[in-house]
């Protein structure tokens, strides 16, 4: 029995140790040449020490549509679970120095393993994605393992955060599973993702382009809006995945945790009462006022090469974590455009899904006009946003800052769809349109009459200013609860966020809305 025992014991370390080492230190090194750390190293990084457990260490696929072809115990991804700061994750890790991190039905079959036990035991699933794509030796099977993992990923939706990290190949079918996760990171240089690659692109088009030019993460994080965040490195995304998780809930019933770092909660910034311009044209960087009133001056923004006329990320305040939407004046004067509409749209709705606060910092000028942004659906676009902020039940706080102008004030989260508290700062305008071209509207033909067209359009201006864009009209009106001095925002936010934290709102009983996609 001992004997039986000790060649068992001695059997399963074999076949442990052939797993860990299933992609051969050839191909370990090619991996390292390329800049990339292989999957077991970057699970390493990614949690706690000697906190992963794996699973499916033995697994082995079927061996090719014919049987034929090798088998690799683990098939090329490695799954388990493990603990980021103490807190339960799952993850998966796909192995490119095996069989390319190839996805076929063993290896599918392992990620929604992990996949269905995250959701049951309600904690985030994280993804490393490194694979050369569906599996083609094992043809129609590879496709249905990609469906399962589909299916997983849309039924894990707003219950259990899921995060994916591209940190190599991912192209055709595989692109879809990540796209569908919240958040999506991208290492330069070194990942790309896109439907058809470049020779089909050439084939069809006749274009020559490169993987990075066509899917690299400076075209998904500027221009597509794919990928949320870009890291120069793999170290440095796994180091970012395990901040983003800092400020998230592990599921869909619970609070995102608690962080005190030691930052007053009655703080205030003289300097704020300074922030905004005298000239209603001149510009000023939002991420000053953020900085000022978060814990810390922490502030993890999320899609920051993308859209950059509006801000989107976490923050904490009072130690609790909060999503921040906030107008760009730097940018674009913060106008709302479609890209814009999106990016936010999104994020609130990730934000009103985990129970996060909403904390929106208004500057807005108006939607963006021209033929190109109605041909392109800004109706559309900026409806998603408007759903997004009404359909939204978590404790929600604006704060208006200068410019509030037409549907876009509507927009961002006004008291008219139901925003908790709206404060002002004694810069803010509310009105249907900018002094501007108000007055040229109500006062056109006596603009056109005066001796001094400029000096009647600058006095009616003026006129229109001091008795229609100020906050105290709206204030009047109930649709502004309190106008603030910009020094004492972050302890009034603080203190309001304190009395919603038992805000309980339900909606009409419905399977879902139909959100205009």
């Amino acid at each position: 029995m001992d004997t039986q025992y000790q060649t068992t014991l001695e059997t399963l370390e074999r076949l442990r140790a052939e797993s860990i080492s299933a992609g051969g230190d050839r191909q370990k090194d090619i991996q390292h040449g390329k800049g990339k750390l292989t999957a077991r190293e970057r699970l390493h990084l990614l949690l706690d020490t000697d906190s992963f457990e794996e699973f499916d260490v033995l697994k082995v696929g079927r061996g090719g549509s014919l049987g034929k072809e090798k088998n690799y115990l683990g098939d090329g991804v490695i799954t388990g679970h493990g603990s980021i700061d103490g807190r339960e994750v799952f993850v998966f890790s796909q192995d490119f120095t095996v069989i390319g991190g190839s996805l076929g039905e063993a290896h599918a079959q392992k990620i929604c393993k992990v996949m269905d036990l995250a959701v049951k035991v309600r904690a985030p699933i994280i993804g490393l994605n490194d694979s050369g794509g569906a599996r083609i030796q094992e043809g129609v099977d590879a496709l249905a393992a990609y469906g399962e993992i589909f299916r997983r990923n849309v039924s894990a939706s707003g219950v259990v955060p899921q995060i994916s990290c591209i940190m190599g190949p991912c192209a055709g079918g595989a692109v879809y599973s990540p796209s569908i996760t919240d958040f999506v990171f991208m290492v330069e240089d070194s990942s790309y993702m896109f439907v058809t690659g470049p020779s089909v692109v050439k084939t069809v088009t006749h274009q020559d382009i490169t993987s990075e030019e066509l899917g690299g993460a400076r075209v998904h994080a500027r221009q597509s809006g794919v990928a949320h965040f870009t890291v120069p490195n793999d170290v440095l995304a796994l180091r970012e995945v395990r901040r983003l998780i800092s400020y998230l809930p592990s599921n869909n019933q619970h609070r995102a945790p608690l962080l005190d770092l030691s930052d007053p909660h009655n703080r205030t910034d003289p300097a704020l009462d300074y922030l905004v311009p005298e000239n209603p044209t001149q510009t000023y960087d939002m991420k000053v006022l953020i900085f000022s009133i978060l814990d810390g001056a922490e502030f993890m923004e999320v899609h920051a090469g993308f859209a950059r006329n509006i801000l989107c990320g976490f923050g904490r305040l009072g130690g609790q974590t909060v999503g921040l939407v906030a107008n760009q004046p730097a940018v674009l004067a913060g106008v709302l455009d479609s890209d814009a509409s999106f990016k936010a749209g999104r994020f609130v709705r990730f934000c009103d899904a985990f129970n996060i606060p909403l904390i929106t910092l208004v500057d807005v000028p108006g939607f963006m006009p021209g033929p190109d942004q109605e041909h392109g659906g800004i109706i559309r676009h900026g409806a998603k946003l408007l759903y997004a902020f009404t359909e939204a039940t978590v404790p929600r706080i604006s704060v208006i800052v200068r410019k509030a102008y037409g549907g876009a004030y509507l927009v961002m989260n006004s008291k008219h769809i139901h925003c908790d508290v709206n404060y002002a700062w004694p810069t803010a305008e509310i009105a249907v349109l900018g002094s501007k071209g108000a007055a040229e509207v109500i006062h056109r033909k006596e603009i056109a009459a005066a001796e001094n067209p400029e000096a009647m359009l600058n006095q009616k201006m003026e006129d229109y200013r001091k008795t229609f864009a100020n906050p105290f009209l709206a204030a009047e009106r109930g649709y502004i609860d309190d106008v603030i001095f910009p020094r004492d925002t972050r302890p009034h936010l603080i203190r309001t966020l304190q009395m919603l934290d038992s805000k309980r709102a339900e909606g009409p009983k419905r399977k879902h809305g139909n959100i205009p996609l």
